[in-house]
């Protein structure tokens, strides 16, 4: 069972692991900015009226049932009297790495999975010893001091930490001591494992197994009909013994810009304009970041929800918007036709000149085998180079919609106004 950490710790034999998680960290910064907030429910995303989605809602908001990645048209359904704000990120990421910043003074063990949650590896060793429940506490008291909350976990693993982080919030700290995981895991409903999504769910249902015990006693002949080559790795999940390890990975796979519209567009030049303004967003961070890419992937959500996507590869790799956006146009006629509606526009950028960079990983769309590629071999107008410098310099100043062309301008009005979780470059400090 999982021990509160006010009583005499236990002495702790052997791994140690902390998940840090920020409570509902967006709608906790705007309440700490804006005090008329504070114990009233705020929420943290796109208009309801242009299709939005919700980023965050506070604690307050939860007690409706309002929760993230739902519709904000049904967000405000439930909870009608609710604060909206579209969000500040570049506020968030301040706030990010000044937690961030705590986490590494604690260990350099630190793998960062999102704007706000980290895992720590805080095992006990002959030259620091100290105890990891102490270790824990210390962090919730300075983080508290920023004006905001956490909860933490702690586990002999990151399944374990993760699943114990999320037992008592907000502002908690579950324990689970060593020896105690598999009776702590074992009556847990399924889905509170990661790895076993509604599918998953649905197959080991089937199978006559209800909790997570049920998963770990199985033969590996059910757990393989369900998980594959994973069946082994799940059972050790399931007894809280699995093994991966903190490591913090930064290289980048993929850099991409999606974007959701109020009203489907159904023409041409719209999806073209919203094309540009995604390939300007990917090719600015690209830039920040140091690289180039190869390869442009178009992605398109259609009015029924169904996705494709399409890529082409160019000659050298490129962070110049203009000729992404050139090789990227003629995408289009693979994916769209005269009369279909279209709720989303993406760009993605993969196949690094340097594999040896590490940046950071931004929001990514995973890229479905294209229907058609090649090669493409663009013009590159060396007064693109001036006019992106000239950009880049106002924006790094003033901030991203500074300036704007004018299709930017046209698309980002149609947007929904939704924010991804992880918007910017969030493990940069």
């Amino acid at each position: 069972m999982a021990q509160r950490p006010d009583v005499a710790l236990p002495q702790w034999h052997g791994k140690a692991i902390l998940l840090v998680d920020l409570d509902a960290f967006f709608a906790s910064v705007e309440q700490l900015d804006h005090p008329q907030w504070r114990g009233k429910p705020v929420i943290v995303g796109g208009d309801p009226k242009k299709r939005g989605v919700v980023s965050t809602a506070s604690y307050e908001a939860r007690v409706y049932g309002v929760h993230s990645a739902m519709p904000s048209s049904t967000a405000q359904r439930l909870c009608p009297y609710a604060i909206w704000t579209s969000g500040r990120y570049g506020r968030y990421r301040e706030m990010s790495n000044k937690v961030m910043t705590i986490l590494h003074d604690e260990t350099p063990f630190m793998q960062q999975v999102s704007v706000d949650e980290a895992f720590l590896d805080v095992t006990p060793t002959k030259h620091n010893n100290e105890h990891p429940v102490i270790i824990a506490q210390r962090i919730k008291r300075r983080v508290a001091e920023l004006g905001i909350t956490c909860s933490i976990g702690v586990g002999v693993s990151k399944s374990v930490a993760k699943i114990a982080s999320d037992a008592d919030k907000p502002d908690g700290l579950t324990v689970i001591y060593p020896g105690r995981e598999a009776d702590y895991l074992a009556p847990l409903p399924l889905r509170a494992m990661s790895g076993i999504g509604e599918s998953a769910e649905r197959r080991l249902m089937q199978l006559g197994l209800r909790n997570l015990g049920d998963v770990a006693s199985a033969s590996e002949t059910m757990l393989t009909s369900v998980f594959g080559k994973n069946a082994h790795t799940m059972r050790m999940r399931c007894l809280g013994r699995d093994e991966d390890p903190v490591m913090q990975d930064d290289t980048v796979k993929s850099v991409s810009n999606e974007m959701s519209f109020a009203e489907s567009i159904s023409t041409r030049g719209d999806i073209e304009r919203a094309i540009a303004t995604m390939a300007a967003k990917v090719c600015r961070r690209l830039r920040k970041n140091g690289l180039k890419a190869r390869t442009f992937a178009l992605k398109i959500r259609y009015e029924d929800l169904r996705i494709r996507s399409a890529q082409i590869r160019l000659d050298a790799p490129s962070d110049d918007e203009f000729e992404v956006t050139d090789s990227v146009l003629p995408l289009v006629d693979q994916l769209w036709s005269n009369g279909m509606l279209v709720r989303l526009v993406g760009v993605a950028a993969t196949g690094f000149d340097d594999e040896h960079e590490q940046p950071v990983q931004e929001r990514l769309f995973a890229l479905d085998p294209p229907n058609e590629g090649g090669e493409h071999h663009a013009h590159v107008d060396p007064r693109h180079a001036e006019l992106i410098a000239a950009t880049d310099r106002i924006r790094d100043r003033f901030g991203e919609r500074a300036v704007n062309f004018g299709r930017e301008n046209a698309t980002l009005d149609a947007a929904t106004g939704s924010g991804s979780k992880n918007p910017e470059d969030y493990r940069k400090r």
